[in-house]
């Protein structure tokens, strides 16, 4: 794809796209067009072969779509330090719903701070030197705004209220607290918050009951907040969405699945079929997940809660207890994990960094030392710091899920310099559009554009956002149909997509073939975007 800048005095654009077809993110069928664009907005689709821009771009060949959204990720502290995050801009993402989990890095308090940054260590990568005395979910929001080429939304941390009212404790929560953590879930949405994110497999939350998740969900009903909800997943599927429902429903609020799909063969379609037969007609759902079947999380993810209990910062001496290794062994075996397909991802010190790449048991193996020991030692020695990826279960495992019409992107990526991560942190965009399109057709190169873009600018509330229209912000991909393909495996996962070949953020170009762009403005052109319901 050629480039090159107009030597007309004055150009009809600022930046113009030529020779491309539009797939606009709204489902509806490709058209020949051309894309003129004036400052931030996208102001003239048609033949504009005359037409002359200050940055001209040859499309011919070429899909012309709006900017990819992704919903469910783990980006939070990279797009306050990062200002280009080229491993998720390379794919197309230019915008960004952060704060999953019902866990982060604000609303926080000085006596829940530090042990949010020592507890999502090995998911966000937020290092406690970097952290600068923000309070408030504004606050973090702000310091992102202008500071990075994407845009950027949140929900409210579930976990993060609970913890600054309640601690970190399973106690249950008082009418005084409660009424404490309504008003901060106010405060976020009068901030621009979508709603409440929640974790419920994760510390705080996990001691959350139906009954306080449905009040906290009633706070943000008058301003048709959405509940996005990592659901109980550890106490298996169907139950878990049961109660999703259940929240829904008695709170008046449209709900959404973080991450969804089965473990075993025939899960997801018994999910599907009964959000087809029942749930959807009693709540406003809807769902995401990435292009894999394999997941990733922290290590610390498979401990008792109990020794989160005391908060994050006294894990460690409690990990020392010999009836919490114990437990944490009775664990292991009710989880009934191959721990040979699970692998070490990315750790803290540099002393470990040889096992990153190991699986689980190779590291138990080269200890001498009985599971649990080996890796309550790793634990300690990490600082809790640890990452995996449980790279188990084929990937068509979660073909259903993306050909479900309430589907919608959410990488759940999850990055760390180095790291043997997941490789859906590079691929997750360019497999949609590419290998599920043309070698599985799953569906239309329309509808994987519809799953990246318009879906989620729709139901997170993006405004003229993910859709390529006059008047909307010109947030635009061009890639090429035949050539898009993941390239990032489980041996070799920091590998960029193929085929992704420009990435335009506000009007400006932020990408080109994997590199980010120069940008000579000190206020870069992402925006901390506000939840506007429809």
């Amino acid at each position: 794809m050629n480039t090159n800048d107009s030597s007309s005095p004055n150009p009809d654009f600022d930046v113009l796209i030529q020779g491309g077809t539009v797939i606009d993110g709204t489902g509806s069928p490709r058209y020949r067009a051309d894309v003129g664009i004036k400052g931030d907005q996208v102001t003239a689709l048609g033949d504009l072969q005359n037409a002359t821009g200050s940055h001209t771009i040859d499309a011919q060949g070429k899909i012309v779509c709006p900017g990819f959204v992704d919903v469910h990720n783990h980006s939070d502290s990279w797009l306050l330090n990062t200002p280009n995050f080229i491993s998720k801009t390379s794919q197309g993402f230019t915008t960004e719903v952060i704060m999953a989990d019902g866990i982060s890095y604000a609303p926080v308090d000085r006596c829940t701070a530090q042990d949010w940054i020592h507890y999502l260590l090995s998911l966000d990568g937020l290092y406690p030197e970097e952290y600068t005395g923000w309070e408030s979910l504004e606050d973090y929001m702000n310091l992102i705004d202008g500071k990075n080429v994407q845009n950027v939304m949140t929900h409210i941390p579930y976990a993060n209220l609970r913890a600054m009212n309640c601690g970190f404790s399973r106690q249950r929560v008082d009418d005084f607290q409660m009424k404490q953590i309504c008003s901060e879930v106010h405060k976020g949405m009068e901030a621009g918050a979508v709603g409440i994110s929640t974790g419920l497999d994760y510390v705080a939350q996990c001691f959350s009951t139906t009954d306080e998740l449905v009040e906290a969900c009633q706070a943000m009903a008058e301003y048709d907040g959405l509940y996005v909800s990592h659901i109980r997943y550890k106490k298996t599927l169907m139950p878990a969405i049961k109660e999703l429902v259940e929240i829904g429903k008695r709170a008046g609020v449209k709900v959404h699945i973080s991450h969804m799909k089965g473990q075993h063969p025939g899960q997801a379609e018994e999910a599907l079929e009964y959000i087809d037969q029942i749930a959807r007609h009693e709540v406003d759902i809807s769902f995401d997940v990435y292009p894999y079947q394999p997941g990733s999380t922290m290590l610390h993810f498979l401990l008792p809660y109990e020794v989160f209990e005391d908060g994050p910062l006294k894990a460690v001496e409690k990990l020392k207890q010999p009836e919490m290794q114990q437990r944490f062994k009775y664990g292991l075996e009710n989880y009934l994990l191959d721990i040979s397909a699970i692998q070490i991802a990315w750790v803290l010190t540099e002393k470990n960094k040889h096992h990153q790449g190991k699986s689980l048991s190779q590291y138990v193996e080269e200890s001498g030392l009985p599971k649990e020991e080996a890796l309550i030692d790793l634990l300690i020695e990490e600082q809790m710091a640890v990452l995996l990826v449980f790279n188990m279960g084929d990937d068509r495992l979660v073909d259903p899920v993306l050909q479900h019409d309430l589907y919608m992107m959410g990488t759940d990526g999850i990055y760390m310099e180095g790291g043997m991560i997941h490789p859906r942190q590079f691929g997750s965009a360019a497999r949609l559009l590419g290998p599920c399109v043309r070698d599985h057709k799953l569906f239309s190169l329309e509808d994987a554009v519809y799953k990246l873009s318009g879906a989620a600018a729709q139901r997170f509330g993006l405004g003229k956002r993910s859709q390529l229209k006059e008047g909307f912000f010109a947030d635009v991909v061009v890639f090429d149909p035949e050539t898009v393909q993941d390239n990032a495996t489980y041996d070799n996962p920091q590998q960029f997509s193929s085929g992704i070949e420009y990435v335009l953020s506000n009007g400006v170009p932020i990408v080109h073939n994997n590199q980010p762009l120069d940008i000579n403005s000190e206020k870069l052109p992402g925006r901390y975007v506000r939840y506007q319901p429809r």
